[in-house]
Formats: structure tokens, sequence, C-alpha cells
């Protein structure tokens, strides 16, 4: 029933979903007419705090700013992840762990001033691309500008901002690689 009901709503808005989505749990999913969302086939989310047991703070959100979007490829899956801004592409076979934000702007001004009188003239934004078969841990924060390579790894709880090549497995605060090139992580021995 919540699967038939978040297909509804994505279809009212405008939203486009590609085929045999799995969705546990209520989430929401907001655009403004000027946006895009597009997911792709076999979408899976988990937005109920029981469909991931490793502790999730919130339901899935994934919002469209004003004439901005946001593509999530083939075969993507999250949990409890919050997916915020104006560009913002998800390769096929991305995996996003629990409680993970992804966001491609400041949300605020960085002058005190234009916060005082809510001047969002100046709001620093820049594009997010996650590529293919990238898996990014639980508490991840990823921000404006990051650019992940195909097959990288993200190890939970860092904060990533910067350009990280492919075969790359990251992690920290700030975020840096700690192993790079193809490797046999992931790979049968």
């Amino acid at each position: 029933m919540t699967r038939l009901i978040m297909l509804i709503w994505m279809k009212l808005i405008g939203v486009e979903i590609g085929s045999k989505s799995r969705i546990k749990g209520l989430f929401l999913v907001m655009k403004r007419r000027s946006s895009n969302i597009r997911i792709g086939d076999n979408f899976s989310v988990n937005s109920s705090f029981f469909s991931n047991l490793i502790g999730l703070y919130q339901r899935t959100i994934i919002i469209a700013r004003k004439n901005g979007s946001i593509e999530l490829g083939n075969h993507v899956g999250v949990s409890c992840v919050t997916i915020h801004g104006s560009d913002i592409k998800i390769g096929d076979y991305a995996v996003i762990g629990a409680n993970t934000k992804i966001l491609d702007h400041d949300f605020h001004a960085i002058n005190y001033s234009e916060r005082r009188i809510d001047d969002q003239t100046n709001v620093k934004t820049k594009p997010v691309k996650i590529g293919n078969d990238v898996f990014i841990g639980c508490n991840c924060l990823i921000v404006k500008g990051t650019v992940i390579g195909d097959r990288s790894v993200i190890e939970a709880g860092s904060v990533v901002s910067g350009v990280f090549p492919a075969d790359s497995i990251i992690a920290g605060n700030p975020a840096r690689v700690i192993k790079s090139g193809e490797s046999n992580y992931g790979k049968k021995q």
C-alpha cells in the first residue's frame, strides 16, 4: 500500500520513476514545476525506522530546488537519505547508507549581514556527481562540488568534499583517499 501511495504522489508532482521500485515506508519527495527528478529502474528505498536496523534518524527526503535536476540511475538503493539540491547526479548501482546527506548548496549565505536579511542571492552551489557502483556508508555528508568516481567506497561517517578518482576508498573528516586504483576489494578471490 505504501508503495502505491508513493508512486501516485510522484506521478502527481511529475517525478519520473522507472519500473520495479521497492519502497519500504513513506518518504518525502518534492519538486518545483521548473525542476526535474528522474529515478531509474529498480530503485530501492528504505524509509521507515524498522526497514534498516542500523539506526535511522529520519525518513528519506528527495527535494529538487527551483530549476533544479536530481537524477538517480538504475538499481540505486537508499536508506533514510537526504538528497537536496539543484544539480545532483547519482549513477547506476549506487548504494547510499543510512542517514547520509547529499547537498549541492550551502542553504544560507556565508556573510552574516546577508543571513540577517535572508538574502539568498550569494548562496553558493556546485553540482554533485556520484559515479556508477559507488558505495556510501552510513552517516556521511556529501557537499557541493563533490565528484566521486565509479566503483569508489566512502567509509561510514565521512565528510566528503572535492574530486575523487574512480576505484578509490575514501574516509575521514575531511575525507581523503586512503586507497586508490584498481584494487581487490569486493572481488571474489
